[in-house]
């Protein structure tokens, strides 16, 4: 089976540089090398240079054992957390049910 050739709009590119740079600057803060994330991580030192540098082939499991080596694994549940736009489209096509009006007994028993 070939390959599929991905195009990765600019943008989209961008973001996933400006993670890798993140990424890289949580590691020196750490003052841990490439090699000993790696390690830790269980990938590759390559694909830790892939992950800091935003290659888009890279696996999104690979990323979250770079960010466990870091504490930083709850950091993935933050992605798409706050979805404004999801929730105002879903609140719109919420359907308010109308009750009918209770009919008061003024009768005295």
């Amino acid at each position: 089976m070939p390959a599929i050739n991905q195009i990765i709009l600019p943008k989209f590119q961008r973001i996933l540089v400006e993670l890798g740079e993140n990424i890289k600057l949580a590691r020196l803060r750490r003052r841990l090398s490439a090699a000993q994330v790696a390690e830790r991580a269980g990938i590759s030192r390559p694909t830790l240079v892939s992950i800091e540098k935003g290659v888009e082939t890279v696996s999104l499991g690979s990323y979250l054992m770079v960010l466990q080596v870091f504490g930083l694994e709850k950091d993935f549940l933050l992605i798409a957390k706050d979805d404004i736009l999801g929730q105002k489209l879903q609140d719109a096509k919420l359907v308010v049910r109308r009750r009918a009006p209770k009919k008061w007994n003024h009768e005295i028993s």
